[in-house]
């Protein structure tokens, strides 16, 4: 009976693998038909975040089932309540990458991103991809140090969202007020996608450790007076 239930324990964070890695798919998809002006990849990241929609909906299912069935303590309790807080993270993850997809589509045959912006949102959905890739890997490992580096890695994404922001403000700026609006979005869109993937690594830590990551400093020990 034991075996069944940490089974289930087990699949609900295969589940939540699985969301992180087809959301960070879909943004790094979703970012090429931008750029690219691709319809049919545009369409395909519309019609595909319903997977991960399904993919939440099971995951939480799962997870009332066991807080039911089993009424866990302590550390399982946790990773039941932690994991459908991370697959909301994900799940929203998802509705971004699609947000970008949607844009392309409405531009098509044009692009919303100017070519003098294509490297800095190449940059962004990059990076942005190659953040949710490592909230999968911290689901995986439980790997704290790991997890607490995500946020240092979000700085960049933030550097990368005040570079919009300045080419924007500049007086030189010719694109029109519709493609300032667009680059805007999409700069929050991916500045929010990076966010959800260090929300998801904090839980992680919060889940190894019973600590919120603002309370761990690397290595695993507590920060000084927390």
């Amino acid at each position: 009976m034991r075996d069944a239930y940490h089974e289930e324990l087990d699949s609900i964070g295969d589940g939540l693998v699985e969301m992180a890695r087809l959301v960070g798919s879909a943004i790094g998809r979703a970012t090429t038909a931008m750029l690219d002006a691709d319809l049919k990849l545009a369409e395909s990241v519309i019609a595909a975040d319903q997977k991960v929609d399904d993919l939440q909906h099971e995951l939480e299912a799962r997870a009332i089932a066991l807080l039911a069935r089993q009424q866990p303590v302590a550390t399982d309790l946790r990773i039941v309540v932690t994991s459908l807080r991370m697959s909301a993270d994900l799940e929203r993850s998802g509705d971004l990458a699609q947000h970008v997809a949607k844009l392309a589509r409405l531009r098509f045959p044009d692009t919303a991103v100017p070519r003098d912006l294509h490297a800095t949102i190449l940059e962004m959905g990059q990076l942005a991809q190659r953040l949710m890739a490592k909230a999968a890997e911290v689901i995986i490992t439980k790997d704290v140090d790991l997890a607490l580096q995500l946020e240092q890695d979000d700085d960049e994404m933030d550097l990368l969202h005040r570079t919009l922001f300045q080419h924007l403000m500049d007086d030189r700026w010719k694109h029109g007020i519709e493609t300032a609006v667009d680059v805007t979005l999409l700069g929050r869109y991916y500045e929010r996608f990076a966010d959800h993937a260090v929300s998801v690594a904090k839980r992680v830590v919060y889940l190894v450790t019973g600590e919120h990551a603002d309370e761990i400093q690397p290595g695993g020990a507590p920060v000084e007076g927390a």
